[in-house]
């Protein structure tokens, strides 16, 4: 039986050009694309507006609880996918799962970890200071996610997909044009 897919990224210094790189021309029509960038809760409706003119698609917010379908969703706050009748993510209150990283990828990653059964998940980690990230994409990897960090020669910073790479030593690093080579492959879709 065929799974749904579902594209997961999370990324924190350099991640928003890098974002914007991944996902220009690039057709997520066929995919939810749910992505964890570190950034002030006060910003991100502005930077979901902004990518959505740059990459040319409408881009969701996430800020309270949404039903993934096909396109580009942007996490507010630290959140979590469920998977009732239909896949949803929500937002997790700061109180309840604090952390310095707003949202934390790691959270998001765990979540999604504990579906890898049912779906076919690509999960990414980019560019980043830190560790957030690192333990989630591990858990995706050993329930059977596809998983790749971003490679040191395109990072602008190294912290978060290097301290993935030591957590799992058969992580696939790969620059960021191979990533989205990957994505393509992934979705089917080759623009």
């Amino acid at each position: 039986m065929k799974k749904d897919k579902l594209i997961l990224i999370g990324a924190s210094t350099g991640g928003p050009g890098h974002l914007k790189k991944l996902l220009k021309n690039f057709n997520s029509t066929n995919v939810p694309i749910v992505i964890a960038q570190h950034m002030n809760e006060i910003f991100i409706p502005s930077f979901s507006s902004q990518l959505s003119t740059e990459v040319g698609v409408s881009v969701t917010l996430v800020s309270g609880e949404v039903e993934l379908k096909n396109g580009i969703y942007v996490c507010e706050k630290t959140s979590s996918i469920k998977l009732n009748e239909s896949l949803k993510i929500s937002n997790i209150d700061f109180d309840t799962s604090p952390s310095i990283f707003n949202p934390n990828v790691d959270n998001l990653f765990v979540s999604a970890s504990l579906l890898a059964h049912k779906l076919d998940i690509l999960a990414i980690l980019l560019t980043g200071i830190g560790n957030d990230g690192a333990l989630g994409l591990k858990a995706l990897y050993e329930a059977g996610a596809k998983c790749f960090g971003e490679s040191e020669q395109s990072a602008i910073v190294y912290g978060m997909p290097k301290k993935a790479k030591e957590l799992n030593s058969d992580l696939k690093m790969l620059t960021l044009e191979e990533i989205k080579i990957e994505m393509e492959k992934f979705t089917n879709v080759f623009l």
